[in-house]
């Protein structure tokens, strides 16, 4: 999976972004279900050799995956959940245990949910959009960011362009014939 943080991205109409963003959405509930099963299998089967604390903390965090999104204090995150066995080396953070794992589940489903529902939103306006009959002779130059589309240009398709450009117009004469002659 390819995803760049930002691009500008140019579609031909508005079915063809719906289309790529419903394709996104299904991809990010797929991994969200991939992230909860393993998350979950992690959670429901600590192995025995872990101390009382660690199953405690892993305990506490899976409570708050069943009430939802964690929008805790540091205070609150000290208190429920996080594992201090990280360990910061240059600029990535290490973590040798469970907990560790099971917290970066955690932060990627969330953010994953986060990401459904801001591409869910972008859906439901390019719906709304296509209701109100935008024209198919347009191209659409696209803003995405984190893989969530933003912003919006339309420009006219260049062939519908050159063809009003160069129209051809002109008048006809009908002659009458009388008499199998010809006048003018």
């Amino acid at each position: 999976m390819v995803e760049l943080s930002t691009e500008i991205r140019t579609f031909y109409s508005l079915k063809e972004i719906r289309e790529t963003i419903e394709a996104d959405i299904n991809q990010h509930k797929v991994l969200l279900e991939d992230y909860s099963q393993w998350l979950g299998s992690l959670l429901r089967n600590p192995e025995p050799s872990k101390n009382q604390e660690r199953v405690k903390k892993a305990a506490e965090l899976q409570k708050v995956l069943r009430a939802g999104t964690r929008k805790a204090s540091k205070k609150e995150d000290r208190k429920i959940g996080t594992s201090t066995e990280w360990v910061q080396f240059k600029n990535v953070m290490l973590s040798a245990d469970d907990l560790g794992e099971a917290e970066m589940l955690f932060e990627a489903s969330e953010e994953l949910k986060d990401k459904i529902d801001k591409l869910e939103k972008a859906k439901v306006s390019i719906v709304d959009l296509e209701r109100y009959g935008l024209g198919k002779e347009l191209l659409y130059v696209v803003y995405v960011h984190d893989g969530v589309p933003e912003r919006m240009v339309f420009k006219p398709k260049k062939d519908v362009a050159t063809a009003e450009k160069f129209e051809f117009e002109t008048d006809f004469s009908v002659v009458k014939q009388v008499d199998g002659s010809t006048n003018v």
